[in-house]
């Protein structure tokens, strides 16, 4: 008796990593030259009095990073350059580093106090310290 297999058409190799290649999850949206945007890698913890929040944001400059605080709301845009200028006889084989504004927003369960909040950018990683704004006493008042 004669073994029956299955014929799968991209069981070559090339051909195989190409379709493979297609199915995989998108890792985000393309821009223009179908370079996958970069992702904003954060750490966000609470202690009784303030949050910390680390943003990895490597090979960006402190000038061109900006933090926005509204009531609980935090935002983080960055603007990412790379250098697009080829030598003469150069081409691109593969673009991996990404160009462009990236941006994050999450909200936090208390209010941040703007006034003392705090930022750091060291070896690509933009750290936060947000206090909580103290809760506000309730007044009573008096019914006469």
């Amino acid at each position: 008796m004669s073994n029956l297999t299955r014929y799968d058409p991209f069981s070559m190799e090339p051909v195989s990593d190409l379709f493979h290649g297609l199915f995989r999850p998108l890792r985000g949206i393309a821009t223009g030259d179908d370079t996958p945007l970069l992702d904003m890698k954060l750490d966000v913890t609470e202690s009784d009095t303030a949050y910390t929040v680390k943003a990895e944001l490597p090979g960006v400059d402190k000038k061109d990073i900006d933090v926005k605080i509204d009531g609980n709301t935090v935002s983080i845009s960055a603007m990412v350059e790379r250098n697009k200028d080829l030598k003469e006889g150069e081409r691109v084989l593969r673009r991996e580093r990404y160009s462009g504004v990236i941006s994050r927003s999450f909200s936090l369960a208390s209010e941040v106090d703007e006034a003392t909040a705090a930022a750091q950018y060291q070896d690509g990683v933009l750290s936060l310290t947000l206090p909580k704004k103290a809760a506000s006493t309730q007044k009573r008042l008096q019914i006469s």
